[in-house]
């Protein structure tokens, strides 16, 4: 009996514990009260936009064409002024090689001093109109050391004219004759006046440019030479005559008389109504650097007025 009794007070009691288990699980559950979020509104800094490079263009040197070898014949520019002032050297290639290397040392002179060019000039430099005669005596059309120079004098002699065996400064059209002379030999002008590709080459830049005033380096006389074309000295080819002389300590010449010159090119720039003049070096192996550098400063000089 008991046990019955007993029996039956767990089963109400489970019965009991059962109905409010069912009852509290099936309540609608209370919300989670939350805190309030606080949205901040940040303004974004756009990110910056990469930089668009244009293409850099080189405005520094122009090739005026090529040799009968196709070789580069190349003008480098400094300064941006409207009076050009053209400097050329190694017309007679490898034989007058110094002309050439004194250009060169005009163009460093004036990389590492651009304060040196005015700034109403603009100066171009042609350091080897003769690019394949050079390279017949130093082995490279551009530029090269002392000590590249070849100690064949055959070599050296026959690296005065072009790959046509043009003198190149028998081939202007000022007095052109086909047969010119270097001293007491015959050498060949060209079949007509600019015949060759890089008295072309000079010609026509000379025409679209129209250069201030020209300054051409040869070798080896010594002195500063006016030019002219039976029109007589232009009075400001004198003038650039007298100044770059003065300066350098070369003797001045109105004109060149040691033989006659045919198809000359500074004669014939004067042909052009272009102040123009030739110096001459002393020797066929110094640059007399001081010496030009100092007639250069002196027509930067004068033209910056």
């Amino acid at each position: 009996m008991k046990k019955t009794i007993i029996i039956l007070a767990v089963l109400v009691l489970v019965g009991i514990g059962a109905y409010f288990f069912i009852k509290n699980s099936t309540k609608t559950p209370v919300p989670e009260v939350q805190a309030p979020v606080t949205t901040t509104t940040t303004t974004k800094t756009p990110a910056p936009q990469p930089v668009v490079k244009k293409p850099v263009v080189d405005t520094t040197k122009t090739v005026l064409g090529t040799s009968v070898e196709k070789r580069d014949i190349t003008a480098y520019h400094y300064g941006t002024g409207t009076k050009e002032l053209l400097f050329v050297g190694g017309i007679h290639g490898g034989y007058e090689w110094n002309t050439s290397l004194v250009a060169y040392e005009l163009m460093d002179y004036l990389a590492a001093t651009p304060t040196a060019i005015p700034s109403n000039v603009k100066v171009t430099v042609i350091p080897v109109l003769n690019p394949d005669g050079l390279n017949k005596v130093v082995g490279t059309p551009g530029r090269f050391t002392k000590a590249d120079v070849s100690t064949s004098n055959d070599i050296v002699i026959s690296g005065r004219y072009n790959g046509n065996t043009v003198d190149l400064n028998r081939n202007f059209d000022c007095d052109w004759q086909t047969k010119g002379l270097w001293q007491t030999t015959s050498v060949s002008g060209g079949s007509a006046a600019f015949s060759e590709p890089e008295s072309q080459a000079i010609k026509n830049y000379v025409e679209a440019h129209k250069p201030t005033a020209v300054v051409t380096w040869y070798s080896s006389a010594g002195g500063v030479f006016s030019s002219s074309c039976h029109n007589g000295v232009l009075p400001e080819t004198k003038t650039l005559t007298n100044i770059y002389a003065a300066a350098s300590k070369y003797p001045a010449y109105e004109s060149f008389d040691f033989y006659s010159i045919t198809g000359d090119m500074v004669n014939w720039l004067a042909k052009k109504n272009i102040p123009a003049i030739s110096v001459l070096l002393t020797t066929h192996q110094d640059t007399e650097w001081d010496k030009n550098l100092a007639g250069i400063k002196a027509v930067l000089n004068h033209y910056a007025q």
